[in-house]
């Protein structure tokens, strides 16, 4: 038999939590413009949102990716992270969830200390047990080392992933563990459940995920 508190639920920052389309985009200009290559239009930024920052310039320069992306950091770090809004019934859920005892994660392609930042100015921090983004020896959500570090620090706990990217699927496969796919980002229904290798359930958005349903993703573990 598990507990609500023996669950950790690991959300995606990036189209889950927040809408930061604006200040990405920016930041991605900025960049393109300091080293003389061309805007990209908003529309093209946002269809790669989620995805490591090195593959979005890697898409758009064939050189200078680690000044293009150290570049955009630059502008990100001080002005993209407050041209930030949340998605609507974020906080709502957010609360509610950690209210009836579930534990609560954040896991994003951001660097680890933008994804502090960012949810420290948004007033979200202290509801999140678990923050990790990018770092030296943790790359992207694909990397297999998050599962011991997950493992290490939360022993005995099962948990979940939520998200809207397929990237956050291929986490919750890696973590083989329940995955709720959200549809506020840039993938459909099919895509987050096409050959899917984990329990998959696909709601709108956060604000229609409810106690009762993550409940259900561990009907089999006796939750209490």
């Amino acid at each position: 038999m598990i507990t609500k508190k023996k669950i950790l639920l690991n959300f995606d920052l990036d189209f889950t939590i927040i809408d930061n389309t604006i200040g990405i985009s920016n930041s991605f200009n900025y960049a393109l413009n300091k080293f003389n290559l061309p805007p990209l239009e908003g529309t093209k930024i946002q269809l790669m949102i989620g995805t490591p920052l090195e593959e979005m310039f890697s898409s758009v320069s064939d050189s200078r990716i680690t000044e293009l992306c150290a570049a955009f950091r630059d502008y990100y770090g001080s002005k993209g992270i407050f041209e930030v809004k949340l998605i609507p019934g974020a906080v709502k859920t957010l609360s509610k969830l950690r209210g009836v005892g579930f534990k609560l994660g954040v896991i994003t392609s951001k660097k680890h200390e933008m994804a502090v930042k960012l949810l420290k100015n948004l007033n979200l921090f202290d509801l999140f047990s678990f923050v990790l983004g990018e770092t030296e020896e943790i790359r992207n959500k694909s990397d297999p080392k998050i599962r011991a570090l997950l493992d290490n620090k939360f022993p005995n706990h099962k948990f979940a992933v939520i998200g809207d990217h397929i990237n956050d699927r291929a986490l919750a496969e890696t973590l083989n563990c329940p995955f709720i796919g959200v549809l506020t980002g840039n993938h459909s229904k099919k895509q987050l459940v096409n050959q899917s290798k984990t329990k998959t359930v696909i709601v709108n958005s956060i604000g229609e995920i409810s106690v009762e349903m993550v409940s259900e993703l561990f009907s089999n573990s006796n939750l209490i």
